[in-house]
């Protein structure tokens, strides 16, 4: 009887404890669900549908009312007050999206994104990056960028010709969907032409330049992107473009096709600031003594800046952009997502918001930013946006500009030119 009672009390705790830990399991799977749930609708979209999945519309409906950041150089005020005071409204109007600008340098990005994706923070600080070059080269094949994602903008197929190589290529590299054109850039040089008024149609007359003004003339060290791009112009001027567009990224290759450059600027360094012992710091630095007369010579990627800065009396009246008789550089800036941005959706939207016409317009009208939208794709409308906008004064004319593009270099020789021009030039 005895045997018989404790049996039965055993088998009772065991019911008892298996019903227990059933419950357990059931609210851990439970939590486990929702968890889940909440992830993918965080970092993929809504109620779990992921974002590759989803409809442009559906992106819109799943980004209203969140926050896009967006990462890039911060250097540029007036493109700042741009983004801010146009851009921003914008989109919080249209989309309800509010746009937070953080200005950081590229690599401090990348640093920051690699952080995160390492540490792996699926709900990553940065959504769009303005980026392009050798960084971008960096970060896709690092796995640190999301795509290819532009098909799924409507902006994009409507307005972009996607064939063409500002498009489809970024230093050569391919861009395969994993960033947007955000404007165009080309280089070009600055002069006043009251006090320079022979302007260089190449090195040479360049170097006469410098020696005229001893002193008054330098760039930026490198690897300051602008600096790099007028180091590549002189090679290009001296060397010519087309061997560098295939070249093996090769350190020993690379320097003795530029030997001929590098002679050039060893020889250019006495007549330069600080006879080119050392180089400005930064692009802003040298813009700066242009402005204040320090400098006869100046040098942007900013086509168009010089009339902006003739209006607001940073430059005087008779300043003027030039640029070589054989071209110089041209490339296109881009939008990308970061691989754990914790708001794609909102990311895409602000990206094709980018490339509209009513917003490339604006930036044309307002900054003199060359535009990232085929003219042909543009209605009449659309189109008389575009051709109403006045260039300014002290500008290259536009169909002149573009006629003298050069394409930029593969990105991977961009940083080993500049490691060779700090041992072969600084201070030489």
């Amino acid at each position: 009887m005895k045997k018989r009672i404790l049996a039965l009390l055993m088998s009772t705790v065991m019911v008892f404890g298996l019903a227990a830990c059933a419950g357990d399991d059931q609210k851990k799977e439970e939590a486990q669900k929702e968890e889940t749930a909440g992830d993918e609708k965080t970092s993929e979209g809504q109620g779990g549908k992921e974002i590759k999945d989803m409809t442009f519309d559906e992106l819109k409906e799943a980004a209203k009312g969140s926050t896009v950041t967006f990462y890039g150089w911060g250097g540029d005020e007036v493109l700042n007050k741009w983004l801010d005071d146009v851009f921003a409204p914008a989109m919080k109007e249209k989309y309800e999206i509010t746009m937070e600008r953080v200005p950081m340098d590229i690599d401090q990005v990348l640093s920051q994104l690699s952080g995160e994706i390492q540490a792996g923070e699926e709900d990553g600080s940065i959504d769009m990056i303005w980026i392009n070059g050798e960084n971008f080269q960096s970060a896709k094949e690092n796995n640190m960028l999301y795509g290819p994602f532009v098909e799924k903008l409507p902006n994009f197929g409507d307005y972009i010709d996607a064939e063409s190589e500002d498009v489809t290529l970024d230093f050569a590299y391919p861009i395969e969907g994993y960033e947007a054109p955000y404007g165009k850039a080309q280089m070009v040089m600055i002069a006043d032409t009251a006090v320079t008024p022979d302007l260089p149609k190449n090195t040479d007359e360049l170097l006469e330049v410098a020696k005229a003004n001893k002193g008054k003339v330098t760039y930026p060290a490198l690897p300051d992107f602008t600096g790099s791009v007028f180091v590549r112009n002189v090679i290009y001027d001296i060397c010519g473009y087309e061997q560098f567009l295939d070249m093996e990224a090769d350190k020993e290759t690379v320097k003795k096709a530029i030997e001929p450059a590098l002679e050039y600027l060893r020889k250019l360094n006495p007549y330069l600031w600080n006879e080119g012992k050392t180089f400005p710091d930064a692009s802003t630095t040298v813009d700066n003594m242009f402005a204040d007369g320090e400098l006869v010579l100046n040098m942007t990627y900013d086509a168009f800046g010089t009339s902006i800065k003739i209006a607001d009396g940073t430059y005087t009246e008779t300043t003027q952009s030039f640029q070589f008789d054989k071209g110089t550089i041209g490339n296109t800036n881009f939008m990308a997502i970061a691989a754990n941005s914790g708001n794609k959706a909102g990311a895409m939207v602000a990206i094709n918001e980018m490339m509209s016409p009513e917003i490339q317009a604006d930036r044309f009208d307002k900054m003199k930013v060359l535009p990232v939208v085929d003219y042909n794709k543009l209605s009449d409308e659309q189109k008389e946006a575009f051709d109403k906008v006045d260039l300014g004064k002290g500008n290259i004319a536009q169909d002149e500009l573009l006629s003298k593009r050069l394409p930029e270099m593969p990105a991977e020789l961009v940083p080993i030119i500049e490691e060779i021009w700090l041992e072969e030039v600084v201070g030489k």
